[in-house]
């Protein structure tokens, strides 16, 4: 059996080069690695739109939805605030600490999905050493974006990443996201949640099985199979919660960026049709990142996935069913106990799992199968129900 190594460009996130400027020409997407990024117009931008998945005909990309943009600052003396956005009257409450998870400045870069309202927001953030006092030695920003879909929101990952670095180096200077948000502007959804160019936002498990071509393209590559090898069998447990359709929360310290790839991966487990139930069952909502500002949201939600940076939130045990720490996933119902285990048909259905993952890579090395990926084995019940 080939085996084939478990890389994931953005799994790794490095720091890029401190360019302002988008990438003269978008990355496209490949049957191998699948690497994601690019999405950028030619006319705008010109780099080339990215290639094509091989196989079957899929659903035709989303248009640009990008309802707004925004640059987050750290200042010493007053926290994080929002420093600049577009459009200037939209509502951004609460966003300059989204887009910064707490405890940030340990860190170097990073990158944070998270949900605002009826929009999903990316946020790239930097933080750089100055000889400055009243900046106490570093400058620290956030580059973000707004969207009524999350699928769009992985095509604009390496200029926000450029445009963190820019703003860092040459602060005040918005040529580049004023031009960018003039490209890709779209419409905010209104109260009732429906934007006036587009469909109603869609959670994940409610997309039908036509958009799901969709999904398979918009995220990174090896997200899944990265998700696998950290959680192993207890995967199986994750498994049975997310069907339950429970209130799931996986606490990490900075960087945030894979942990709400997980969230992600934890969503694609509960998106399975459960024959009989139709829609009684509540939807499994992927909220990424979370923090102490949405404690009051979090208290209406009767199912969700989410992460966070603030060890609080273990204590508030009114807010989730499933605590994940690290690869330790704990609930304190005592109705879930048992699920907790490990029997003996979660270790078959693991090792069915790693042999149909083993069968999967050995058809894409050898380009049998280049439509495929893992999150096909959960999301097309390819390995029964649990």
């Amino acid at each position: 059996m080939v085996e084939r190594a478990d890389e994931a460009p953005l799994l790794f996130w490095a720091e890029g080069p401190a360019v302002s400027a988008p990438p003269t020409a978008a990355e496209a997407g490949s049957c191998g690695g699948r690497r994601l990024g690019g999405g950028w117009s030619a006319a705008s931008w010109g780099g080339a739109e990215p290639a094509e998945a091989a196989g079957p005909p899929r659903a035709e990309v989303e248009e640009d939805q990008i309802v707004a943009v925004f640059v987050v600052t750290f200042d010493p003396r007053t926290g994080n605030m929002v420093e600049w956005c577009l459009p200037q009257d939209i509502d951004l409450e609460g966003v300059e600490f989204k887009s910064m998870a707490s405890g940030s400045h340990k860190i170097q870069s990073d990158f944070i999905y998270f949900r605002k309202g009826l929009c999903f927001g990316l946020a790239c953030f930097a933080n750089m050493p100055v000889e400055s006092e009243l900046e106490r030695g570093a400058r620290m920003k956030s580059v973000g974006i707004l969207s009524p879909s999350y699928t769009l929101l992985y095509r604009y990952m390496h200029f926000l990443e450029n445009q963190v670095r820019h703003q860092l180096e040459m602060p005040g200077h918005y040529s580049h996201l004023e031009a960018f948000y003039d490209d890709k502007k779209g419409v905010l959804p209104d109260s009732k949640g429906t934007p006036t160019s587009q469909q109603p936002v869609h959670w994940l498990p409610s997309i039908h099985r036509y958009m799901y071509p969709e999904m398979k393209i918009t995220h990174p590559a090896g997200c899944m199979s990265q998700f696998i090898k950290f959680f192993g069998e207890q995967i199986l447990v994750l498994w049975k919660f997310a069907l339950l359709r429970k209130r799931i929360l996986i606490f990490s310290p900075p960087p945030v960026g894979v942990v709400c790839y997980r969230v992600y991966c934890c969503c694609c487990l509960a998106n399975v049709s459960l024959p009989g139930l139709g829609g009684t069952v509540p939807e499994s909502k992927p909220f990424f990142y979370v923090n102490v500002a949405d404690i009051e949201m979090l208290e209406t939600e009767v199912s969700y996935v989410a992460c966070t940076t603030e060890k609080i939130f273990e204590e508030k045990q009114d807010l989730y069913d499933v605590y994940v720490d690290n690869q330790n996933v704990k609930t304190h119902h005592e109705h879930l106990q048992p699920l907790l285990k490990i029997n003996n048909a979660d270790k078959e259905k693991y090792r069915r799992l790693n042999d149909q993952r083993q069968m999967l890579m050995y058809s894409q090395e050898v380009g049998e199968d280049c439509s495929s990926c893992e999150e096909d084995l959960f999301i097309l019940g390819k390995l029964g129900t649990v």
